[in-house]
């Protein structure tokens, strides 16, 4: 496109620039300090958080279903992402200077995204998955599995499978190809896309699978919503008509999640990418084209932090596990944790609570009736029950 289309940022001040590329600055004092601090703040609390979602995964959450299998694979992503962070904090604190290697650069560059997108099409297939599970009936329901070589194998790992094998494989030629002019010291700067108008194409397609993803999660939670409201509305009396509500209202929260943290970078990338392979762009254009982008990928990468919130969400199981592996090391001092997390769960139906006769523990006469909430269940999957000296068996 010609750089008429651009009038508004095509001043005369800046159309001397625009010819010589290599002399123009992307170094923002301000913004540079700015992103060397979020950065650090999301590898820090990054990592401690998806580190402990995955101990919990794989070590104390025992239950074996596709959300769980989706959840690991998530937090993967998100681990090898921020594993990039430290090499971003440095080339800021560093004056904006890279010092690896243009080699170096692209490996982590394109690490980056790589996992950014692999978590977004996590996220959608863990919508599509509850959809098809709230609305299926039998296998659905159940979970699928295909045949795999031979072997049965839940269509979560086949999924995940294929998403790992199919980034890996395209990050390649990313981190091959050749860019317009590669420099020893710039690594994460704006760059033109003249010559290697391959890589802008393969950008654009990203963003158009994104909106799309972005379309298919709207309509499955709200549909998921929506089936939940109705039930608690028109059976108030059921047991779960409150969790019901409760198990709603998360639901927006991932929705939440993937519109604050992803939507305005991929509002914003087609401008980006339609700049990157135009002609005759003003230094100011490309500025604001480079800031932009940076404060843009700024909200992208939080999305690292937020996600072990989302884990905890998405899977009441899973929520109780971690909360009672808290409540076990920290002692009594947390002790409201073990006790706060029994009516926690969002995935799984109990019976209402019913009262059930047990011995007196302080006379062998006559027996006492306990109406404690959970005395009916004597223990789920790996939770012990313990008796309780007045109320009964609890876990």
């Amino acid at each position: 496109m010609s750089s008429t289309s651009l009038a508004p940022f095509s001043t005369s001040n800046y159309s001397a620039v625009s010819t010589t590329p290599s002399t123009c600055s992307f170094n923002d004092e301000g913004l540079r300090l700015l992103l060397a601090v979020a950065y650090s703040f999301f590898f820090i609390f990054g990592l401690a958080g998806n580190l402990f979602a995955l101990w919990v995964f794989l070590f104390l959450h025992s239950s074996q279903n596709s959300v769980r299998v989706f959840l690991i694979n998530c937090a993967v992503a998100d681990l090898v992402l921020l594993a990039c962070l430290p090499f971003r904090v440095f080339f800021h604190i560093n004056g904006n200077i890279w010092t690896l290697g243009p080699l170096a650069c692209k490996v982590v560059g394109n690490l980056f995204y790589m996992n950014m997108y692999m978590s977004i099409f996590l996220l959608g297939l863990i919508s599509l998955d509850r959809y098809l599970r709230l609305k299926g009936t039998g296998r659905a329901r159940r979970g699928l599995r295909l045949r795999l070589w031979g072997y049965s194998k839940p269509w979560s790992w086949v999924a995940c499978g294929v998403l790992w094998i199919g980034f890996l494989v395209g990050v390649v030629p990313m981190i091959a190809g050749a860019e317009d002019k590669e420099t020893s010291d710039q690594c994460f700067q704006y760059k033109k896309r003249h010559k290697a108008k391959g890589k802008a194409y393969v950008n654009a397609g990203l963003v158009a699978m994104f909106w799309l993803i972005f379309i298919i999660l709207v309509v499955s939670y709200a549909k998921i919503a929506s089936q939940l409201q109705q039930v608690s509305r028109d059976k108030p009396d059921l047991p779960n008509a409150q969790r019901y509500r409760r198990t709603a209202k998360k639901s927006f929260f991932v929705l939440f999640l993937f519109t604050v943290c992803f939507a305005p970078y991929h509002a914003f990338r087609p401008f980006y990418i339609h700049s990157q392979v135009s002609e005759n762009l003003s230094c100011y254009y490309q500025q604001i084209m480079d800031r932009t982008n940076e404060v843009m990928l700024l909200f992208s990468a939080f999305n690292s932090c937020l996600d072990p919130i989302m884990y905890f969400l998405l899977s009441g199981s899973v929520r109780k596990t971690a909360l009672q592996a808290i409540g076990s090391r920290l002692g009594n001092r947390l002790l409201f944790l073990n006790d706060g997390t029994a009516n926690s769960s969002t995935m799984d139906f109990r019976r209402p609570s019913m009262p059930v006769v047990l011995p007196d523990p302080a006379s062998t006469g006559s027996p006492i009736s306990s109406f404690h909430a959970h005395s009916s269940i004597c223990a789920h999957r790996s939770f012990v029950c313990e008796r309780h000296p007045i109320k009964g068996w609890r876990r």
